[in-house]
């Protein structure tokens, strides 16, 4: 495979997973960042706006309008953080109801997946496992110079 091919297929895969998770999101009703940051808020059961904003990779203005609109579709609560009165504790409402609308879409995407990693043999599953390890790797490493880059223009 030349190099060209290898670039282009991890930018087709990009995109594929930036349109599957928008596509997921608009099946709920909200934007991907939304479900993303409400999986996240039922995933850690509670949690702060700069934690939401680091594991997002969202500035906390995004993080903001974002937990006005959970807020409004039941997803999430903001409470004063008793240890931090300058901030306040996210805590996930109605989890079970986004477990279960979340559920059918994703439990097909990993149906599907899993056939396919059938298809190859524990070597090629290791050696792949490790490919998308580095990618996901070198992918933070960017995100950090970008961020950086642009706080000093």
């Amino acid at each position: 495979m030349r190099q060209d091919e290898f670039n282009r297929s991890h930018r087709d895969l990009a995109t594929a997973v930036i349109a599957f998770q928008e596509a997921a999101a608009r099946r709920l009703g909200m934007t991907a960042a939304e479900r993303k940051c409400a999986g996240f808020i039922a995933e850690l059961g509670e949690t702060t706006p700069k934690q939401l904003a680091e594991a997002t990779g969202l500035t906390t203005g995004a993080i903001t309008g974002i937990l006005d609109r959970l807020e409004r579709a039941g997803y999430a609560k903001r409470e004063p953080n008793p240890k931090d009165r300058r901030s306040v504790i996210i805590r996930p409402r109605n989890s079970e109801r986004l477990a279960k609308e979340t559920r059918p879409i994703f439990s097909s995407l990993t149906e599907a997946m899993t056939k396919l990693a059938d298809d190859y043999s524990p070597e090629q599953r290791t050696l792949i496992l490790r490919h998308l390890e580095d990618t996901i790797a070198i992918l933070r490493r960017e995100i950090a110079k970008v961020e950086s880059s642009s706080q000093r223009t």
